[in-house]
């Protein structure tokens, strides 16, 4: 689900954090709208907040007067993140005043509002604020921090702006799709590597952050998730519980340990082979000579194994292919579909220019009657629109 966010940002030396906390949720595949106080834009500039947020930035109420844009801002949001919020904002907020974009974008929306406050101690503990806070959480708004830690100044105390991804998470926890609240889910995700030595291996290209973007938004529907990550090239997501692991022996072990989850998706690239004996110690050019020889020994089929299994449960499995053609493409996905017995199957063109990292990628989603869905953007927009897919199968099975 792509929602319309609008990050109100405060003169305070924690808004340089807006940045990490406006780039967090443009990769969670959400529109962010950035409006900072006049105060915000001397400690942060406007070039940075309109590159991360891929949107104009303004903090101006006759900026774009003809649009309204002093009312639509708010009126369009999906939710609004005020990151860092200063007393003097808070203040502001508590008592309706609408002398800027931010206050009046405020005023103007009915979308659920998150503060995160960040000042000294002192500010923090003044009865002004915390009266401000109380009349602000009567009204509805939610908030995140402030933690206690080292201030401007160094000072220590309570006051210091709360983690970034702590905010997107507790801010996406109020909007989130709840769909799969109470189901537990097991994902697979990154590339597995086989031991040619202590040095070499055998590998592919896949980074992990296909199935790192269904853990979170599996996460974001409320489903427990544990994130098997074989080698992950991308950071796994906070609140699921990760499983590292190398070789395909070992993600078969912990795939088959969560096989009983609700969901089970193999979305990680697994090697089809391994290396027949591998060395104990590194091989030497010397001794190997100029055309070695690697005897390779096929691996156990995970996915196959976990959908011909006696279950319940609803097993996803992924083909990465690189037939240009579609309908070449579809049927390559439908054969595989039918050899492994999974319930879904997401066909992903890839390439050494597509699919692979952080690039944007193009999916089919096939169950036995055919295609049930496609899509095509940031992995993030695509694990929506599987997510749907499989909480649909879910329903209907």
């Amino acid at each position: 689900m792509t929602l319309r966010i609008l990050v109100g940002i405060s003169g305070g030396i924690a808004a340089y954090k807006a940045a990490s906390l406006i780039r967090l949720l443009v990769q969670e595949g959400h529109d962010v709208h950035a409006v900072p106080t006049t105060s915000a834009l001397r400690f942060i500039g406007k070039p940075t907040l309109e590159a991360l947020s891929r949107n104009p930035v303004t903090s101006d109420v006759f900026d774009d007067v003809a649009e309204v844009r002093h009312v639509a801002l708010g009126q369009r949001a999906d939710l609004i993140i005020v990151a860092p919020a200063t007393a003097n904002t808070l203040a502001k907020l508590a008592n309706g005043q609408a002398d800027d974009l931010l206050g009046t974008s405020v005023l103007a929306s009915s979308a659920p509002l998150v503060i995160a406050p960040a000042m000294h101690t002192e500010m923090w503990q003044h009865p002004a604020t915390q009266d401000n806070v109380a009349k602000l959480t009567e009204h509805g708004a939610r908030f995140v921090g402030p933690d206690a830690g080292e201030l401007t100044g160094g000072d220590v105390g309570a006051g210091r702006l709360a983690d970034p991804e702590r905010i997107v998470r507790e801010a996406l926890a109020i909007v989130g799709d709840d769909s799969l609240r109470g189901t537990s889910v097991v994902i697979s995700a990154g590339g597995t590597h086989e031991s040619i030595d202590p040095v070499r291996f055998i590998g592919n290209r896949s980074s992990g952050a296909m199935g790192v973007a269904l853990a979170k938004r599996a996460l974001a529907r409320g489903a427990s998730v544990t994130l098997v990550g074989a080698n992950l090239q991308v950071h796994p997501p906070a609140g699921a519980d990760v499983v590292s692991v190398e070789s395909t022996a070992e993600l078969r072990d912990a795939m088959l340990a969560g096989a009983n989850a609700d969901i089970v998706i193999m979305a990680a690239a697994v090697s089809d082979y391994r290396v027949a004996g591998g060395s104990d110690a590194k091989l030497k050019k010397e001794t190997l000579g100029a055309n070695p020889t690697i005897e390779l020994a096929e691996n156990p089929d995970i996915l196959a194994e976990l959908a011909r299994a006696e279950r319940s449960n609803t097993v996803v499995g992924f083909a990465a292919e690189t037939e240009s053609e579609q309908d070449a493409l579809i049927a390559l996905g439908r054969a595989k579909l039918e050899r492994k017995g999974a319930d879904l199957l997401v066909v992903n063109r890839v390439g050494t220019e597509a699919g692979f990292g952080e690039r944007e990628t193009s999916v089919t989603v096939l169950d036995a009657n055919g295609i049930v869905a496609a899509a095509a953007g940031t992995k993030m927009s695509v694990a929506d629109v599987i997510m749907d897919a499989i909480a649909q199968h879910k329903e209907t099975s």
